[in-house]
């Protein structure tokens, strides 16, 4: 069980190195936006894309997941038929779409509520999205074979790409927000041609209309789920923006932003988990791994996030970007969100975990009414909470309807597919975690800060080592592993130095 999960992590890890770079190279487009165009602009682009988020899931309609689960299984049709169903389908319909988005660009604008500015927003916003989403077989594909390096090697270069682009037009040619969107129609459509090789080896000319109403049956529940979703992910922009105003926005978007890292460990585990999963939903022990990856998971975003809720203060007022730090000083009164913006990416990647039984199962019709709820409570919080804590208070509705979430759907799954997982263990986490911030929090040494900071990380291990929180069978495992490692390590520079000494 130790080496499944062990591949898990290898595939976690490649996965992770396009989306950490990446990411951060992203984010280093967080601090240039706040520091060359003003909060009011930051707040439309965070609209704008929340609004392209909504669209994905409308453009997608559940493909993504539906093929996954008939590639792997070949229940239908063959590999290439399988491929090819789902991408001409997203192809033909995203075009469609994009076009009709164009045409009716007019009425989009109003409907976004400034005419003037989202116009032209709204063309580019199409193409966008057009691309990406015929982008998305062809990635999952690559998901499914496990060819994590070339994923990530796409990713990576089309981030490079966004990133410089954005930097030539935002500082060079001074194109304002149009920039940011040039930047990214450039980057999708590099993205499409690098993919273009997996496209051609698994088209097929034939097609299959069995599978494609059994892609189509899997796939339409992630509509509703998805609108859902993306509410609780994007929805506190938009209402934020009617309670307030753009600048709040911006800040808002800016300070939310700094959860990045916490979202990368959950993405990055996501890429990996669910290929991994519908590999492994056959093997007889595939619910003791289930289990103990959730175990191993919330260990590693509870570090996580008492790293960067102890640090991220400290981080964010660096002057590292000539001189300026990451977020201009009228940001920083934000920074008491990111804590709560970091614990609601762990729920989400606890509702990720939870997530296997629905796709061994073909349970997908149960995900709508689980989302919704999440994002009922997300708008209701968000409206409650926003005219009094302002910006904390939709920070606080996230977190409410992530952890709603993942409560609802660890009780529907369990009804087809219950899963022992190991709720002591994960309790002595979150007692230790919980001792630890806490800690952080009432006491203070102003003149041993840093080092008081670390002392608290070091606490936290020896309180899980105190409870008894990791097995035996675990650390002999750890064990063989650096033993394994160190002895090839050995190996190969013995190997080097008879190589180096032999005689020719």
């Amino acid at each position: 069980m130790f080496d499944k999960i062990k591949r898990l992590g290898t595939d976690t890890a490649i996965y992770g190195v396009s989306t950490v770079v990446g990411r951060f190279l992203t984010y280093i487009l967080t601090p240039i936006y706040a520091n060359v165009l003003p909060s009011s602009d930051v707040g439309i682009v965070a609209t704008v894309f929340s609004y392209i988020a909504f669209l994905n899931v409308f453009f997608g309609y559940g493909m993504e997941s539906a093929f996954m689960k008939y590639r792997s299984t070949l229940e239908i049709g063959s590999e290439k038929q399988n491929f090819t169903v789902p991408f001409f389908s997203l192809t033909v319909s995203s075009i469609v779409l994009a076009a009709l988005m164009i045409w009716q660009r007019g009425n989009l604008a109003v409907l976004a509520g400034d005419p003037s500015t989202y116009v032209q927003l709204v063309q580019y916003v199409a193409v966008i999205v057009c691309l990406d989403t015929i982008a998305i077989v062809p990635f999952a594909s690559l998901r499914l074979a496990r060819k994590a390096k070339q994923f990530a090697a796409i990713k990576l270069t089309s981030i490079i790409v966004n990133v410089a682009c954005n930097l030539l037009f935002l500082i060079k040619y001074h194109t304002g927000i149009e920039g940011i969107f040039y930047s990214n129609m450039i980057s999708s459509a590099i993205v499409l041609v690098m993919l273009a090789s997996t496209i051609v080896a698994n088209l097929s000319i034939r097609w299959n209309a069995a599978l494609y109403e059994s892609l189509l049956r899997f796939g339409l529940p992630y509509i509703p789920a998805g609108i859902a979703t993306m509410m609780i992910q994007v929805i506190d922009r938009p209402i934020l923006l009617a309670l307030t105003d753009e600048s709040t926005v911006g800040i808002y978007q800016a300070n939310y932003r700094l959860g990045i890292f916490m979202m990368l460990v959950v993405s990055m585990f996501d890429f990996a988990w669910r290929p991994f999963l519908l590999t492994h939903a056959k093997d007889p022990d595939a619910k003791q791994i289930f289990a103990r990856v959730l175990t191993y998971f919330v260990l590693l975003m509870t570090g996580v996030l008492l790293v960067l809720s102890f640090f991220i203060e400290d981080i964010v007022k660096l002057p590292i970007f000539w001189r300026h730090s990451i977020l201009p000083a009228e940001y920083w009164h934000g920074l008491a969100i990111v804590p709560v913006v970091l614990l609601g990416y762990l729920f989400l990647g606890v509702s990720n975990n939870f997530v296997a039984g629905i796709y061994i199962e073909k349970k997908t019709q149960h995900l709508p009414a689980n989302t919704f709820i999440g994002a009922i409570i997300n708008v209701a919080a968000n409206f409650l909470l926003i005219p009094y804590m302002g910006i904390m208070g939709a920070a606080l509705a996230t977190l409410l309807s992530y952890a709603a979430m993942a409560v609802g759907l660890y009780f529907v799954v369990q009804r087809f597919y219950p899963i022992r997982y190991e709720f002591g263990r994960i309790g002595k986490i979150v007692l230790a975690g919980g001792v630890v911030f806490v800690l952080s929090y009432f006491v203070r040494w102003e003149s041993f800060e840093i080092l008081w900071k670390v002392a608290l990380l070091v606490l936290f291990v020896a309180l899980m080592y105190w409870m008894k929180f990791f097995e035996q069978s675990e650390l002999r495992a750890i064990a063989r592993s650096l033993t394994r490692q160190r002895g090839d390590e050995v190996s190969s520079s013995v190997s080097s130095t008879n190589g180096f000494s032999e005689p020719k």
